[in-house]
């Protein structure tokens, strides 16, 4: 039977596949625009979700993060092969942390934080979980951004509306 870290690895080769291609299309001259006032500019989106397997590491080699202590200081990228770059760095990481990881570890807490204001606690496994949803989530918000910027969005799950018009 596959193990929960077995298919957490699999799940994050297949994510990191889509989104490669989403990040690698992030224009440099359009890094501050945002479709909304409240919405993040595109560079500050496409970091976040570049940075989001570092979730999966702090998950699993950790037992919190408390932004009181260590705040929030993302890498600068300004280019798409940055992002890219900076995405697979991350990813390589949260892989080696499953391969030095156990199964018994997913059913410790881990704590979201700054100082005694708690954000969320869930197991090491919920915490996982929940950065592949953000991955997935955040991707799908940086797509509509590009579409919103009539730049052709690649398939992720299989071709894309732009795919198939170029077939």
């Amino acid at each position: 039977m596959i193990t929960f870290i077995e298919s957490f690895k699999k799940e994050l080769e297949s994510e990191a596949v889509g989104t490669r291609k989403m990040l690698a299309l992030v224009p440099s001259d359009k890094l501050a625009w945002k479709p909304h006032p409240r919405s993040m500019k595109m560079q500050d989106l496409a970091i976040h979700i570049a940075d989001l397997p570092t979730w999966i590491s702090l998950g699993l080699t950790t037992d919190e993060l408390d932004f009181a202590t260590s705040p929030y200081n993302p890498k600068d990228c300004t280019t798409g092969d940055e992002l890219v770059a900076y995405f697979n760095k991350n990813v390589e990481k949260a892989m080696k942390d499953f391969d030095n990881a156990n199964e018994k570890i997913l059913e410790e807490f881990w704590t979201l934080r700054n100082g005694s204001v708690i954000y969320v606690r869930h197991t090491k496994l919920e915490t996982i979980r929940h950065a592949f949803c953000q991955m997935v989530h955040h991707r799908a918000q940086l797509g509509v951004y590009l579409r919103l910027l009539d730049i052709p969005i690649p398939g992720v799950y299989g071709p894309s509306a732009d795919d198939q018009q170029m077939m």
